[in-house]
């Protein structure tokens, strides 16, 4: 099986998720995770997304705000999933705004850029509920995840 970054995503381009990411988490204490997969392995992608997350552990964060980018490349879909501080605080509108900027960059084959700007947009809207502290540390890492391994 190829690696999906070997022939998909280019140094820089994982460089711009993470920095994207990096800030995003200046302007809130949420935290941002992307995770890629090939294949959703016959599983929804929301089912796929939910064990992404736990095994990511990304239910960690002090204040139940992490949110997770989940692609399954190869398949063609994606799930946006936030932890349950998140979901106490924002509307669904905040869920269909993220998704719908996501959908049409992806429509245009442009992932990065999706990414990119998804990924911004949460740091802003986050921003409100849960304000960047100067205490603030970084609980999850920021690098993109590439999941190449048979389904567990």
């Amino acid at each position: 099986m190829g690696l999906i970054w070997q022939h998909s995503f280019s140094k820089e381009d994982k460089l711009a998720i993470r920095q994207a990411i990096q800030g995003a988490e200046k302007q809130t204490s949420g935290e941002v995770r992307v995770y890629f997969e090939q294949h959703t392995h016959g599983e929804t992608v929301l089912q796929r997304a939910v064990k992404a997350f736990a095994k990511l552990k990304m239910e960690k964060t002090r204040d139940r705000n992490g949110v997770l980018f989940y692609i399954a490349f190869e398949d063609r879909q994606f799930a946006v999933l936030g932890d349950q501080g998140i979901h106490e605080k924002v509307t669904q509108n905040f869920w269909d705004t993220i998704r719908g900027l996501l959908a049409e960059y992806f429509a245009r084959e442009e992932f990065v850029a999706g990414l990119v700007a998804a990924i911004t947009e949460v740091g802003v809207q986050l921003q409100s509920h849960f304000p960047y502290q100067r205490d603030d540390i970084n609980e999850l890492p920021d690098d993109p995840v590439f999941h190449n391994e048979e389904p567990s």
